[in-house]
């Protein structure tokens, strides 16, 4: 079976269209495909997609996983807590900003939550569980992550 690095992500040869694609396709893939088109909302999917590929990222510290975030346009993050039990990074200009709000409190950034939880437990080496507690299309300033370690 054919394994990809994300490093061979980094390979691109497109010499007409470049190294990015419009944000509007990546939210049609995340929001329509995955979250309206699987059964649950695609979570479960979303985890375990976002878990591989934090644990894929060349980082060996959270302040390296903190600056490809936004190498990467994930968003700007910041760590807005931080004691011995938990973390709290807060995402600016998240992929969702701007997004209409839902009337309901449902969270949509499970992903960019599963890439900290996959890169963060690699970094640890033990396990830790993160959520999304804030988000911008419930009405929220940033989307926030409450990583308990």
């Amino acid at each position: 079976m054919l394994h990809y690095s994300f490093e061979d992500m980094r390979q691109i040869d497109r010499s007409t269209l470049g190294n990015t694609v419009p944000l509007e396709l990546f939210r049609t893939i995340r929001l329509i495909g995955l979250n309206q088109g699987l059964p649950l909302g695609g979570k479960g999917t979303t985890l375990t997609i976002g878990r591989k590929i934090g644990e894929s990222l060349p980082v060996s510290s959270i302040e390296d996983l903190l600056h490809i975030f936004e190498e990467l346009k994930i968003g700007i993050p910041r760590i807005v807590h931080s004691d011995e039990r938990r973390i709290n990074i807060a995402v600016e200009d998240c992929f969702c900003k701007g997004l209409p709000s839902l009337e309901e409190e449902k969270m949509v950034c499970d992903l960019e939550g599963a890439i900290l939880e996959g890169a963060i437990g690699r970094i640890l080496g033990r396990k830790v569980s993160v959520k999304e507690i804030k988000c911008n299309v419930t009405g929220h300033d940033h989307c926030e992550y409450e990583v308990k370690l």
